[in-house]
């Protein structure tokens, strides 16, 4: 399964709902949605910077578009660059097997 990480900002051009009523609404929304998604497993992990406007969100999942699409369904209030995230031995092996290519591709070159 592939991992996720999705930096998160608010968007300050969003439509946030300025009576305090309406945004304990729509924040116990929010948050009741990330709780689903951390029952089910779909959410790792969910942080907020010190700034309280900004954090981080880990998800386990299989399709890059269904992940875009999750980031995206807060659009335009939550903005989110979404990054897929190797484990350290799988990133170690493809840097390996890149260097590896290049060094052959060099020898080769000098013969």
């Amino acid at each position: 399964m592939a991992k996720y990480m999705g930096l998160w900002r608010f968007n300050p051009s969003g439509a946030w709902p300025t009576d305090a009523t309406e945004a304990m609404q729509f924040f116990e929304m929010m948050w009741a949605a990330i709780d689903k998604d951390i029952k089910s497993g779909r959410i790792l992990e969910f942080g907020l910077f010190e700034n309280g406007t900004s954090g981080y969100v880990l998800r386990a999942g299989e399709d890059a578009k269904v992940e875009f699409m999750a980031g995206f369904a807060n659009f335009p209030w939550i903005l989110v660059e979404g990054h897929e995230v190797l484990d350290y031995e799988t990133g170690k092996a493809a840097a390996r097997q890149v260097l590896k290519a290049k060094a052959e591709q060099m020898a080769a070159m000098k013969r």
